[in-house]
């Protein structure tokens, strides 16, 4: 008798990352706000704002290395706060909890779907800047290393945050007011809008608490010259409290999905 093979957890959720990003791209509003959003704030602040720091580093380039933080945040934390609530209001995840499907293939496929939209965000918002504020991108090996683990990090935390947040909702309706308040708010207390050298010391105190702050800055690090170091709060990029602090996010988002995670609404639990 011959034994046929059942496909693993990861192969499913590499299958259902498909399915995931057939129905994103599907949803024009929200792939055009989720793309469109930060590169469309990026044209505006850069083109508001024309002042240069000394060095010739415009305000429009460093606005362009805090959008990026900004972008996959919008990927990750907006796309599943939002988008976990949906399934959770139209049944999709009361039947693939009733399916042979295991659930990690689920979670899987979630991060295939964020993995890409971010990638996408960062190559539209680079364009975006190389196009039109000058952004450079780094030559230096260990640049490259530093965008690559803020990336993961930060995409991680709030991919993890987004699902947690999910759950506050009560439903899909709610989801979105719930997710874009903390995300807009926060963009302003941690640097992304306005420079934080213009920020009142409470907001500093408060955005860095989060992760938007640390991403923005850890990407300031990777596309400015060193000179710009001294514009931080802290005078340094504090590569290592940003890792710190990224990390953290990522144990504290994953402790908050296994308390609140939930299969179906609480009207329907």
């Amino acid at each position: 008798m011959t034994t046929v093979a059942l496909p693993s957890a990861a192969g499913l959720g590499l299958a259902r990352g498909g399915v995931e990003l057939r129905q994103f791209f599907r949803a024009k509003e929200q792939v055009i706000f989720t793309f469109t959003f930060p590169a469309f704030i990026l044209v505006l602040l850069g083109s508001i704002f024309d002042e240069a720091y000394p060095g010739g580093v415009s305000v429009g380039q460093v606005f362009s290395a805090s959008m990026i933080g900004a972008g996959i945040v919008a990927t990750s934390f907006l796309n599943l706060g939002i988008g976990v609530a949906l399934d959770r209001d139209d049944g999709t995840l009361k039947r693939l909890r009733g399916t042979p499907m295991p659930a990690a293939a689920y979670f899987v496929g979630k991060v295939v779907l964020v993995a890409v939209a971010s990638i996408a965000e960062v190559v539209l918002l680079l364009a975006v800047g190389m196009l039109l504020f000058d952004l450079s991108l780094p030559t230096e090996p260990r640049r490259w290393f530093t965008f690559a683990w803020v990336f993961v990090l930060g995409i991680v935390s709030c991919s993890l945050l987004g699902i947690a947040t999910s759950s506050v909702a009560k439903s899909a309706q709610s989801a979105a007011a719930v997710t874009n308040l903390p995300y807009v708010g926060l963009q302003f207390m941690s640097g992304v809008y306005i420079p934080v050298s213009e920020l009142p010391d409470w907001m500093i105190t408060v955005g860095a608490l989060f992760p938007i702050k640390w991403a923005a800055q850890g990407f300031r690090s990777v596309f400015l010259p060193d000179s710009m170091m001294v514009q931080e709060a802290a005078g340094s990029w504090e590569l290592g409290k940003t890792a710190l602090v990224l990390g953290g996010w990522c144990v504290i988002g994953l402790v908050l999905c296994l308390l609140t995670f939930r299969w179906t609404n609480r009207r329907a639990g």
